[in-house]
């Protein structure tokens, strides 16, 4: 099979020549043009403008013999996971030439990929690069190529220009700013099925596709601390912006949220995602490990070795190397840690009532459930509830195990628990990271 993956939102004369290329490899080897379509959410993690039925109808408008839906992928997980996990499928679906476009040549992103496939590590792709997404689209191919015994045949072609850069992004601002009417420049980048097809949609107010807003902003404006830091791609300083920024009544204040706590768009729209979908760090967690176990998952991405790579920039940041540094060591030099720590206990600071009346509860073997979050001053923090109150309290903590912790607190989808413990020197917050 020949494969295409995309959004299509919606088709374009762009895609269509992907689609043609498609065709001209069919017609020697004989094989179908199947477009791998995203479903539910786009590759970079927002809502569709046009929905799936039609999008599809486009496709298949426009030349492909069949459509396969990729879903359950792009509100979960970066594109540096979700891409192996694609590429993976359509190996397995029989797919031995893939069509995708660029506007530098084959050779230049041969060259930046080989980089990521020696490292074997595709996070953090230079968004300077020029088509970093089919830079890292070709690495993964070639990494995968020792899990299957081959990989798909790459066949670039020039991105199509018509007056600059065709843009799926300024079709769809063009049609809104347009009153919901295609303009007439637009329709020239438009296949006429795409424009029946399009034009129905709208016709019939599918089009455009939306957020479940009301959703977010009831989480966004409700959620305690420490139950938005179970949200997937939720950081400390992100639940203390949403904590601040509240009451959210419009999606700009939500963006601008997100902007004072460092996401850039892409993690922006993931976070989102993640809140309306309500994805936790567990879900994550688990659909990682599934897709580790199946050896589609680069060794250097694993979640062992982010929570690795946690302690040891936590222990060298503590020897007096700065963490961009430790960073660089970790990456290059491709440290890897026995014997590491998932369990550290911190103290409290609780009033003579607080500790008397946790006390009688562990006595009475009641089971107390600590919820950890990062408090507004930065600080690592947990909260019990007992008899309809809560108790909150600041953890004690070496500083190289808070920052280990706040490292795995940051580190968007590897979860915590925490466990009331009493020892010798008092009651103590155990504190597990999951693995």
């Amino acid at each position: 099979m020949i494969g295409i993956s995309a959004d299509f939102d919606p088709v374009h004369f762009g895609h269509v020549k992907l689609i043609e290329k498609g065709r001209e490899i069919a017609s020697v080897t004989g094989e179908k043009v199947v477009i791998y379509l995203n479903k539910g959410f786009s590759a970079n993690h927002d809502s569709f403008f046009v929905n799936f039925d039609a999008r599809k109808k486009m496709a298949l408008k426009a030349g492909a013999d069949k459509v396969v839906a990729i879903e359950g992928l792009h509100h979960r997980l970066t594109l540096s996971y979700s891409v192996p996990i694609r590429i993976a499928m359509m190996i397995e679906d029989g797919v031995t030439d893939y069509v995708d476009a660029a506007n530098v040549k084959t050779s230049k992103i041969i060259k930046h990929a080989e980089k990521f496939v020696r490292q074997g590590i595709f996070v953090g792709i230079d968004r300077n690069l020029p088509n970093r997404n089919v830079i890292r689209w070709f690495a993964v191919n070639e990494f995968l190529k020792e899990k299957y015994g081959k990989n798909m045949k790459f066949h670039i072609i020039p991105e199509l220009e018509f007056n600059g850069k065709i843009s799926g992004r300024e079709i769809r601002r063009a049609i809104l700013e347009n009153n919901m009417e295609i303009p007439e420049n637009i329709k020239d980048l438009l296949p006429k099925t795409s424009i029946k097809i399009l034009a129905s949609e709208i016709k019939k107010g599918n089009v455009p596709g939306h957020r479940n807003w009301e959703d977010i902003f009831k989480r966004m404006n409700t959620f305690s601390r420490p139950n938005l830091s179970k949200i997937a791609y939720l950081n400390g300083n992100a639940v203390n912006e949403i904590i601040e920024g509240r009451f959210f009544q419009d999606i700009e204040s939500i963006w601008a949220t997100f902007r004072r706590a460092g996401y850039g768009p892409v993690l922006t729209r993931l976070a989102i995602s993640a809140i309306e979908e309500c994805v936790s760090r567990e879900e994550v967690l688990r659909l990682m490990r599934s897709y580790e176990k199946k050896g589609l998952i680069p060794p250097e991405q694993n979640v062992d070795k982010l929570i690795q790579r946690s302690w040891y920039v936590a222990t060298e940041c503590e020897k007096g190397l700065s963490a961009r540094k430790a960073n660089e060591n970790f990456k290059n030099k491709k440290i890897a840690i026995d014997n590491l720590p998932l369990a550290v206990d911190g103290g409290l600071n609780l009033t003579k009532y607080e500790t008397k009346l946790l006390n009688k509860k562990i006595a009475n073997g009641e089971n107390l459930s600590p919820q950890l979050y990062i408090d507004k001053d930065g600080k690592i923090s947990c909260e019990i509830r007992v008899d309809k109150k809560k108790i909150k309290t600041n953890l004690k903590l070496p500083s190289y195990e808070a920052t280990y912790i706040r490292y795995i607190i940051d580190s968007h989808f590897i979860p915590t628990i925490a466990n009331l413990i009493k020892t010798k020197r008092g009651l103590r917050i155990r504190i597990f990271i999951q693995n």
